[in-house]
């Protein structure tokens, strides 16, 4: 099967691009795997791709390099096609237009994967004939304005399948949309083992890690912790990120005298190694569209105390189990959290051993194997019905579920079938 994924920048750091190189990575192992970045900003990637899978850009926008087309004139003219009210709209161009317009014309694939709510559109309108037309969603529908949503309402009933990162916007999207024939499933965001010993809950660190944020809510952490401090002196907490908000949290962390227990610790890439130092880890955001890493704590490990904000924590944490669901908004709830687990080493450490098993169902074969079964049923099911989609197979679902994928266990090289 070839499976061509269109994402905004690939060369860049963020949730999504990690989340299409997990993904991508793991289907390159049975499949014929391209990944095209509309953009191109630096010469090298910082997730790097499997080498079976193929890279490539449409628009350069390196200075100084030959190919550079950030002063391109047709550059200058706004777009048309990708939506007005998405977020990255001031990027997109009459360049970009063309571009992402004639790749999916010449596109010879069996599935056209948009990542983002603009591309979603491009692949909504624009796919020659024959391919599966699948819009991944990896941020909440009532996180989109009102105008992006009666933009997006007018096209996505032309794709065939809309992904979700939670079931609680599955049903939203499927609610609130009308999205008669297209096919709308929750997949969650894969997240590969890390690699690293897990934490062994000695270490006296609370960890977070995000964009310093508004929505992240890491003022409520701070003041939280501010409460933790004075009963239990000997931990701290360390923030790593970065984000407009910074200047901000550094003077509340001084206000309160936090400045020898809470520390900004700035961006850390890799992460993993950050989240093995620590015992717990802390989530406290008002919205999350999925909740990466609660999963990356977890699977580093770590029992983590997190809001029970839409959509995420409450479909990832098994409350009392492998973390605590703790109430949005309220300092002295999350306070609480954290010194429940602070103070009993029995349970934190109970509770750490449930979210590395816990964490296994979010691996990246497990994902792929969904993103897999459902990609073969959709195309059979087209071809059988005489759609529009090619029905060109090369494994049988039969065989997949048989087990195909490579997992790399704890230095072990094996083969798994669907557990998910």
């Amino acid at each position: 099967m070839h499976i061509s994924f269109l994402i905004h920048n690939a060369y860049g750091i963020g949730g999504t691009i990690r989340t299409t190189y997990n993904l991508a990575n793991t289907l390159a192992q049975q499949h014929d795997v391209e990944i095209v970045s509309v953009f191109r900003h630096r010469d090298e990637p910082v997730f790097a791709p499997d080498q079976r899978v193929r890279l490539s850009h449409l628009v350069d926008t390196r200075k100084g390099t030959p190919g550079y087309e950030g002063e391109d004139p047709e550059h200058l003219r706004r777009a048309r096609t990708f939506p007005s009210a998405e977020g990255r709209y001031h990027q997109y161009s009459a360049l970009t237009d063309r571009r992402i317009a004639a790749h999916l014309a010449a596109l010879d694939a069996d599935v056209v994967v948009g990542t983002r709510p603009g591309l979603n559109v491009h692949v909504a309108r624009q796919t020659a004939r024959g391919p599966l037309r699948v819009g991944q969603e990896h941020l909440t529908l009532d996180s989109h304005s009102k105008e992006l949503r009666r933009q997006l309402r007018s096209v996505y009933p032309r794709l065939d399948v809309l992904t979700t990162t939670t079931e609680a916007d599955a049903r939203a999207y499927s609610r609130k949309m009308r999205l008669p024939g297209v096919h709308v499933q929750a997949l969650p965001n894969p997240v590969p083992a890390p690699g690293i010993e897990p934490a062994d809950g000695s270490h006296k660190w609370v960890v977070a890690a995000g964009r310093l944020a508004p929505v992240k809510r890491y003022d409520l952490l701070i003041r939280a912790f501010d409460k933790v401090r004075r009963e239990r002196p000997d931990w701290r907490l360390r923030i790593y990120g970065s984000g407009r908000q910074k200047e901000k949290l550094r003077a509340l962390i001084d206000e309160l005298g936090l400045y020898n227990h809470v520390f900004l610790m700035g961006p850390a890439h890799p992460i993993e190694p950050e989240w093995a130092k620590g015992s717990i880890a802390a989530v406290t955001s008002s919205l999350e569209s999925f909740g990466m890493t609660i999963v990356e704590a977890m699977r580093c490990g770590l029992p983590v105390v997190a809001t029970d904000c839409p959509h995420g924590p409450g479909e990832i944490i098994d409350n009392g189990v492998d973390g605590r669901l703790v109430e949005v908004g309220n300092p002295d709830a999350i306070a609480g959290g954290l010194l429940e687990l602070i103070n009993n080493d029995s349970l934190r450490h109970r509770m750490a051993d449930a979210a590395l098993h816990d964490s296994e169902r979010f691996d990246p074969v497990r994902i792929a194997e969904r993103y897999d079964a459902m990609f073969s049923g959709m195309l059979t099911r087209g071809s059988s019905l005489g759609g529009r989609v090619r029905g060109t197979l090369h494994r049988t679902r039969g065989a997949l579920l048989g087990g195909a994928y490579a997992v790399r266990d704890l230095g072990r090289v094996e083969t798994k079938g669907s557990t998910a």
